[in-house]
């Protein structure tokens, strides 16, 4: 199984996701920003959290335009599985991977905070092993995490069960209290939570391991 994390100026969890994706199993490689192509062979690209580009003009509006997102796009567009975390959910709808766009927290102001999180969907393989409304403690750590996209969209992701998690106490205006979407294939997901900062005990709650474990079973068996 080989993932790759991509790295941005700004980037500041690529560790802590190459860390978690090599404990359960996959031979990590690191992408800088500025490289043209993905390795070959790639089961799942990794975009991490952070501050790409220092969160100028609009989060994940300049990483968006990196020349390695058009290989991102490409390996998206032709069925390759990608999850984008925290700043990484950012970019996923700059690049119109996923819809909606991360607006300013409603509060105005940056959270940092261990919150519950619903799961609101088992079908796909980042969360194929929690159970259906399961409620699991995940970080967060943003300050533009208040998803938003047009009713449309927002129907159709309740229609075809394309929401993936929700918050049970909604720090940041989200609409539909929601934490993480997926892609109309199911092979794409964005999340604002951090599951690689709840990977172990040393983290004090082990709640994310169950994602990566969800991914390692995904990819052993195909």
């Amino acid at each position: 199984m080989k993932a790759a994390v991509i790295v941005f100026p700004g980037s500041n969890c690529d560790r802590d996701l190459t860390v978690a994706l090599e404990k359960v199993g996959f031979e990590v490689s690191k992408i800088w920003h500025k490289d043209s192509e993905l390795e070959k062979g790639i089961d799942l690209v990794a975009i991490p959290g952070g501050f790409s580009f220092g969160d100028y003009l609009r989060v994940g509006a300049i990483a968006a335009n990196s020349p390695i997102c058009k290989s991102i796009i490409s390996h998206g567009e032709r069925g390759g599985y990608i999850v984008g975390i925290c700043n990484g959910f950012q970019i996923l709808t700059e690049t119109g991977l996923l819809p909606g766009a991360l607006l300013r927290n409603s509060g105005l102001k940056y959270i940092c905070k261990t919150v519950a999180l619903k799961v609101e969907t088992t079908d796909s393989v980042f969360t194929q092993k929690y159970s259906l409304s399961n409620v699991i403690k995940i970080p967060i750590a943003h300050h533009d995490g208040n998803y938003n996209a047009h009713v449309n969209d927002i129907e159709k992701m309740k229609d075809q069960d394309l929401i993936a998690f929700r918050y049970c106490n909604n720090p940041n205006g989200s609409s539909e209290d929601i934490a993480g979407v997926l892609s109309s294939n199911r092979r794409v997901l964005g999340m604002m939570p951090h599951p690689e900062r709840a990977f172990e005990k040393a983290h004090g709650n082990s709640d994310g391991m169950t994602f990566f474990k969800s991914l390692v079973e995904a990819f052993a068996t195909t």
